[in-house]
């Protein structure tokens, strides 16, 4: 979860349209938007040269080449697709203020290594994996758009997030890779519309289809088989079997041209306003202000090619200092110290 400060900081960098207009700013217009200034003053990035990239190609290590899989999988147990999502205690029910974490201090028996992610050197393929395995687990941002002919594109991202919720906001991060830029950012860029749609468990086969390199123009609903959905605000069709569904428009694009290397494509953060929502009919209250988690049975991500599914949960409510600080000698006595600095 993003800290409400440090999202204001990071939301104050963008300048959005009015709630009242949602129509989609070409490229040339985002670049004079505030977080845009320091990449419309700077020279544009340099061509991917056919050469280059396939120099580039030779080192990056980002697809897995995952040998035997279909041996390997063949040894371990089946999927439990009846497995309900059980509600358990939380770790340390019994938690009281400024406790830690009540391991008998094995957390703080061992020291950090200290990683230099621009370190000479070191691979980029590198800061990846770290990132990918300790940054989990992560929503798949499951993303369909048309380019400006009306061809269609279906892909996951496993840089994606929702940073608000008034307004409902998302951002899409796109990695540097060797050759062009990937079809999704290209027709966001064109057409500035997408749709976002949930993954759950069943559709993890077909999702995962959609991320293989196919040929630009090549529709990936084909690939995978699922079925497309008509959308109100937007062009891209929704996924039919998602239980979740977000049209959205592109508000602001940031690109990464001073972090360019030699045959790769630039990297770049998209961000994006919804414009309307669809849920799975039974799958939420009467209000549509929550979705049962055992209908959604979401996906995350996680290091290499693994993937999480939900099983077990625990809750620990917010709590407000005014209820707490009376029962707690810690809390009170910290706002008593607070008050004799004042």
């Amino acid at each position: 979860m993003i800290p409400s400060r440090a999202l204001g900081r990071f939301l104050s960098t963008y300048t959005t349209p009015a709630r009242t207009s949602l129509k989609y700013q070409p490229l040339k217009n985002l670049r004079k938007s505030s977080s845009m200034a320091a990449t419309a003053a700077a020279p544009a990035a340099p061509e991917v040269k056919e050469s280059e990239s396939e120099a580039a190609q030779k080192s990056y290590k980002i697809v897995q080449d995952v040998r035997n899989f279909a041996v390997t999988e063949a040894q371990r147990p089946d999927f439990d697709h009846a497995k309900a999502i059980e509600t358990t205690k939380s770790p340390y029910p019994a938690w009281d203020y400024g406790q830690g974490v009540p391991d008998d201090g094995a957390s703080l028996s061992q020291e950090h290594h200290e990683v230099d992610p621009y370190a000479p050197g070191r691979l980029s393929v590198n800061n990846y994996r770290l990132l990918v395995s300790a940054i989990a687990p992560r929503p798949v941002g499951f993303l369909s758009t048309v380019n400006s002919k009306g061809q269609k594109n279906l892909s996951p991202f496993s840089y994606f997030q929702v940073i608000d919720h008034d307004p409902p906001m998302f951002i899409v991060g796109f990695s540097s890779r060797p050759g062009r830029v990937k079809d999704t950012y290209r027709n966001l860029k064109e057409t500035g519309e997408c749709v976002i749609n949930t993954v759950s468990e069943n559709m993890i086969e077909a999702v995962n289809a959609t991320s293989i390199d196919a040929p630009y123009g090549v529709s990936e609903w084909d690939v995978s088989g699922l079925h497309e959905a008509p959308s109100t605000t937007v062009k891209p069709s929704r996924v039919k079997e998602s239980v979740f569904n977000i049209e959205g428009k592109v508000i602001d694009i940031k690109e990464f041209a001073d972090h360019q290397q030699p045959g790769m494509s630039i990297a770049a953060t998209v961000l994006i306003k919804a414009t309307r929502f669809w849920i799975k009919e039974g799958a939420a209250d009467a209000d549509f202000s929550h979705i049962d988690l055992d209908k959604l049975r979401p996906v995350g991500q996680l290091g290499g090619v693994s993937y999480g599914r939900i099983v077990s949960t625990f809750e620990r409510p917010r709590t407000r200092w005014s209820n707490e600080a009376p029962k707690s000698e810690l809390l009170s006595g910290l706002e008593e110290k607070e008050g004799e600095l004042i």
